[in-house]
């Protein structure tokens, strides 16, 4: 083995090319985050240039092929000759990593890109990109390859308008897929409308067979957000609580209103960055908040009901919250920007939040009662949950080692090789043992109705018999102690009739999971089994279909008198036998599985509350409004 390490060993990554090279350390991933994060980047810009008050409207568009469009009427990039660099302003900020205008104290006060690698590393990781600038009465242009400029700024033209058009291709060698999701992108622009009171955005999808628009503009703020949040629910109080203030250079809003469900919804951004992961705004918050309610329910008359402290659970139990930070020099742990991490914010918040808080109760006293009711019902179902959890724990239910009867576990002992089928009904999950591989797939049976977490309180669902064999199957938990590391299955399988009752079943376990195991959507380790409608046999050849579509295409395409056919249609799983089952469904080189996947919280937030919650209007209207777009209703 050769040991020669020198000089030449060393290597210099000149303009973008550490980006094409290293693509992650920019926007995270290759996969579809990173995709998506290219757009943002963009995005960010131009509400950089509403936050400092220059921009008004900003327009996304998914071009076919999905190439990506974005225009705003801000400002325009400066086009003018760099002093130092002595090339135009428009050059530098497309191809230098770390030049713009965000290290300028002077020219945003207040941004979420800071590190000046946005519209540099869009470009690198671009086929083609191309930059229109209108400004000061031209149509400045520059065009580029991979991050490499085609020519020089260019006039091409007059303009009465100003702002900035900025067209790119996503570079195919560089992402795993190139496709992009509106629903994706709906959510992140939806976020901007709201947390940006008075900006318009709208997204157009231009691809063929999937044309759609959106407009997103509100003028309430995130007071808006969480009356649309909180739209489906029953609210505690009619108006949300909001304030707005500003401390040591540090803008604080806030709107936050309880209702009557069982989960909260707290969202947090930093300079309009969705702080997924949290931070110090987040702590800050959620101690002023414990805080402040215990205080009043110290001075309050019902606090006899009760001889301890409310616990932060207690206090956050249906309550629906978006709280935004607005910082001059906020500290995110990496670029893609997840989580805050200012130490001073943490105070700021705090005594920012407590203060109002306070000051509201005081000049809302009828609210104030409504509030501590609903927190002490939640701490006495807290401590009944308790009991639950120490009572199945005694049992053994709760225990990962303690697995339930009716469960037949598969050999593998790796979490990342193995999948557990939840399967309707006794008889498909007695067809499902026999046909399995029982090296790596488990299998476990339910039974009787299943219940609907959307109505009811954890501790429920934790003494619930149809609810705790999948509890203690996947090993992780449930609520707040739910721990991903602990997962007995990387897949959880749910695997119903093709009919009505199955897509019920499946949407009370998805509504479960999503309330109760959101990680586990969140990490794709939910899949639907497709099992199918239809065996055809033409010629002693067997054929499975899926629809009712897939069963009309495929006789046209066979194009025999039904004398000759032999048709047979599924009733449920339990009619198939093992082989069946395993060719149709299990194997996993021949079955078809769709991966769970939540691309938009609030909206699957605002689904699940519709369908599955209290609120009954909701649920009417949706179904008025969809009934036209069912065509095979089983009543």
């Amino acid at each position: 083995m050769q040991n020669n390490y020198d000089a030449q060993h060393i290597q210099v990554l000149k303009g973008l090319e550490a980006v094409r090279k290293r693509p992650g350390m920019y926007i995270g991933s290759t996969g579809p985050d990173g995709l998506h994060h290219l757009v943002y980047e963009i995005v960010d810009n131009s509400i950089d240039e509403a936050l400092a008050g220059f921009c008004t409207e900003i327009k996304v568009c998914i071009e076919d092929g999905n190439s990506i469009s974005v225009i705003d009427n801000g400002r325009g990039i400066p086009v003018d000759i760099h002093p130092v660099e002595k090339i135009s302003a428009l050059e530098m900020v497309m191809t230098k990593l770390h030049a713009g205008g965000k290290f300028d104290g002077s020219t945003y006060k207040v941004s979420g890109g800071l590190h000046g690698v946005g519209a540099s590393v869009v470009n690198a990781l671009s086929t083609w990109c191309e930059v229109d600038v209108h400004r000061l009465g031209k149509v400045h242009v520059q065009r580029y390859k991979r991050g490499i400029p085609d020519g020089p700024v260019a006039v091409e033209g007059t303009t009465d308008i100003r702002g900035t058009r900025t067209r790119f291709q996503p570079d195919p060698t560089i992402f795993d897929e190139c496709e992009y999701s509106f629903d994706i992108l709906s959510k992140r622009l939806r976020e901007l409308a709201f947390l940006n009171k008075g900006i318009k955005i709208v997204l157009k999808d231009e691809r063929a067979g999937l044309e759609k628009e959106r407009e997103f503009m509100f003028e309430g703020g995130v007071k808006s957000f969480v009356q649309y949040l909180n739209k489906n629910k029953e609210p505690l109080h009619e108006e949300p609580i909001y304030f707005e203030f500003l401390k040591d250079m540090v803008t604080v809003e806030l709107a936050m209103q309880y209702n009557h469900g069982y989960t909260e919804n707290i969202f947090t951004f930093a300079n309009n960055i969705n702080t997924k992961e949290g931070g110090t705004h987040l702590s800050g918050f959620k101690a002023a908040l414990t805080r402040t309610i215990n205080e009043l329910l110290k001075n309050s008359k019902i606090s006899k009901k009760f001889d301890e402290s409310l616990s932060g659970d207690d206090v956050r139990e249906g309550l629906t919250c978006v709280l935004s930070v607005k910082i001059p020099d906020p500290q995110f742990e990496g670029q893609t920007k997840t989580k805050l991490g200012n130490s001073e914010v943490r105070g700021i918040t705090d005594s920012i939040v407590s203060e109002r808080l306070t000051n509201y109760f005081e000049e809302n006293p009828e609210i104030v009662d409504v509030i501590l009711e609903k927190c002490l019902t939640a701490a006495k179902a807290r401590a009944a949950a308790k009991r639950a959890r120490e009572m199945t724990r005694r049992k053994g239910f709760l225990e990962s080692t303690s697995l339930p009867g009716k469960l037949a576990d598969c050999s593998d002992r790796n979490p990342e090789n193995c999948e557990v089928y939840i399967v309707e009904g006794d008889s498909a999950g007695g067809s499902a043992k026999m046909g399995r591989d029982r090296s790596f797939q488990a299998i476990l049976p339910l039974w009787g109705k299943m219940l609907n977490v959307e109505k009811t309180r954890i501790e429920k669902v934790i003494s619930n018999e149809k609810m705790l064999p999948i509890i203690t199957a996947l090993g992780a938990s449930i609520g707040s102690t739910f721990d991903l590391s602990k997962l007995r299955y990387h897949k959880v399988i749910i695997m119903a009739d093709a009919d009505v009752d199955g897509s019920h079943i499946r949407t009370l376990l998805l509504t479960f999971f999503f309330r109760y195991m959101t990680p586990l959507i969140e990490n794709g380790h939910v899949y639907l089994a497709m099992p199918p409608l239809y065996k055809i046999v033409a010629d002693k050849k067997i054929n499975y279909v899926y629809d009712d579509a897939q069963k009309d295409r495929l006789l046209k395409e066979l194009n025999m008198s039904e004398d000759k056919l032999n048709i047979q249609r599924y009733k449920g799983l339990g009619e198939m036998n093992p082989d069946q089952l395993w060719e149709t469904t299990m194997d996993p080189d021949r079955r078809l599985i769709k991966q769970v996947k939540l691309e938009d919280f609030v909206a699957a937030d605002e689904m699940f509350t519709t369908l599955m919650g209290e609120e009954v209007p909701p649920r009417r209207k949706f179904i008025e409004d969809n009934a036209l777009s069912v065509s095979n209703l089983d009543v």
